[in-house]
């Protein structure tokens, strides 16, 4: 009976994690550029072979990379990443990935993003503009022109967030390695006057939030009656 208990809890660790995961994509659904969230589970077998126990892992964390759908701004200061690529940021915590484009200038040149984190260029230094220029023109490759004139280049990077990646903001991750430049990709680009939107469904998400939360209360359920069979068990022995 106390091995039944020891796995119930095992579930319910998993399914609590679980929880948190989806009610984060349901807070997350209005947020720019936020790719959903999601965890993985695997069986860890204890004892002998004849008399093993199945637990649940701890869970690595994964994500849906499938793109958000695109609002258009008209901002010229906003841009979306078409196709399989990613911007680079310079934050306190070092280069970050986001796909959230939502850029402004400021005085001193910088495009920078809302929380003034300076937007990398493809060879991984701040973006310097004219301030006094006037917003850029950007191209779709990424290209950035101030009254004609070549001014730099959004930077965009080839990235896949996995288990090694760290979620830093609302939508953004530190990379566990040095992401690779995109360069002359004909699939890739950049849409200036748009934002992506979270890729996150959440009707999809609150239904398997609702399945999930019943899963949680029928384990707890089921640990509560073995708890209770124990004590019995004990009180006849006893008895």
């Amino acid at each position: 009976m106390q091995t039944g208990l020891y796995v119930s809890l095992s579930a319910q660790m998993a399914l609590e994690r679980r929880m948190t995961t989806l009610a984060d994509n349901v807070a997350n659904s209005g947020t720019a550029g936020f790719r959903a969230g999601g965890v993985t589970f695997d069986d860890i077998l204890t004892g002998l072979t004849n008399e093993a126990v199945s637990f649940v892992s701890p869970g690595d964390d994964s994500y849906d990379t499938a793109a958000g759908a695109l609002q258009e701004t008209s901002n010229p200061f906003d841009f979306a990443v078409q196709g399989d690529a990613w911007f680079a940021i310079e934050t306190p915590a070092g280069p970050v990935m986001t796909r959230d484009g939502r850029f402004t200038l400021r005085d001193t040149g910088e495009l920078v993003t809302l929380e003034g984190h300076p937007v990398l260029d493809a060879g991984g230094a701040p973006l310097l503009l004219d301030p006094f220029a006037g917003p850029p023109e950007a191209g779709a490759d990424g290209t950035l022109r101030q009254n004609g004139q070549l001014a730099g280049a959004i930077g965009l990077f080839s990235f896949h967030p996995g288990p090694n990646s760290v979620r830093y903001g609302n939508s953004g991750f530190i990379p566990g390695n040095q992401p690779e430049p995109v360069v002359d990709q004909p699939d890739v680009g950049v849409a200036q006057g748009f934002v992506e939107q979270s890729n996150v469904n959440p009707v999809h998400e609150m239904m398997r939030l609702i399945q999930v939360q019943r899963a949680f209360e029928q384990v707890t359920t089921l640990m509560r009656d073995s708890d209770t069979a124990l004590k019995d068990a004990i009180k006849t022995m006893g008895s």
